[in-house]
């Protein structure tokens, strides 16, 4: 019995880090808390994971029950232990991520969620729980992942220009990057067609409109590469 009452003790949660582009910027969406602990602050929409719950099935629930998102993929990326993580007790989470399109999807609260709403990322300097630590290990993971493998399908409009997709490395890099360096490694790379088109009702030169190559983007995607700028 002393072993049961040792080792038994202890609960599983998840949390996940949903990230989107929104106005050059890169945003993780948040919901404010109805109850204890940390009632009314923003935090990462995570819950407990079910005794019976398998936990690959945990955090798509609890994004469906606090924001009502619904298939949304999700990555797992780290473990989260720490002894004293949780007022409650002794709580480890299990962290997922994973990128939207902010125009695609329409969140909204519910259970223990009373609003929900996007945040930029590198503005938050305060999360409850160990939730900003998740959110930079998340974030250090898709700043990892855009120098191996393309991404913007999932953000970007159909058609979209070259600055378009310069604007989204910088907003999830959180730098400036040359941008003659930058378009010529990711023309050189052939998952972009140009579509013969221009954009139009702007008040510059309308610049050239481009698509992704879906088949070379999905090589890319399973066998990675190298991007550096």
């Amino acid at each position: 019995m002393p072993f049961k009452n040792t080792f038994f003790k202890s609960a599983f949660s998840v949390d996940n880090v949903i990230f989107g582009l929104d106005d050059s910027k890169l945003k993780v969406l948040l919901i404010r808390r109805k109850g204890e602990p940390f009632k009314g602050e923003w935090a990462l929409p995570g819950d407990l994971v079910h005794p019976k719950e398998n936990l690959r099935d945990a955090p798509k629930r609890v994004l469906k029950e606090l924001t009502g998102l619904v298939d949304v993929y999700l990555e797992q990326v780290h473990t989260f232990g720490k002894v004293d993580r949780h007022p409650v007790g002794r709580v480890v989470t299990v962290a997922y991520y994973s990128l939207v399109n902010i125009h695609k999807v329409k969140p909204r609260a519910a259970s223990f969620a009373s609003e929900v709403e996007w945040f930029p990322v590198f503005d938050l300097d305060s999360l409850p729980f160990d939730h900003l630590e998740i959110l930079h290990k998340c974030t250090s993971r898709l700043q990892k992942s855009v120098r191996t493998m393309p991404i913007g399908f999932e953000l970007l409009p159909e058609k979209f220009t070259l600055s378009d997709v310069q604007d989204l490395y910088e907003a999830v890099l959180n730098k400036k990057l040359d941008k003659r360096n930058f378009r010529k490694k990711f023309l050189s790379m052939g998952i972009l067609v140009d579509v013969k088109e221009y954009q139009t009702g702007v008040a510059h030169r309308p610049a050239k409109l481009f698509r992704f190559e879906t088949e070379t983007y999905d090589e890319f995607k399973a066998k990675g590469f190298n991007f550096e700028i």
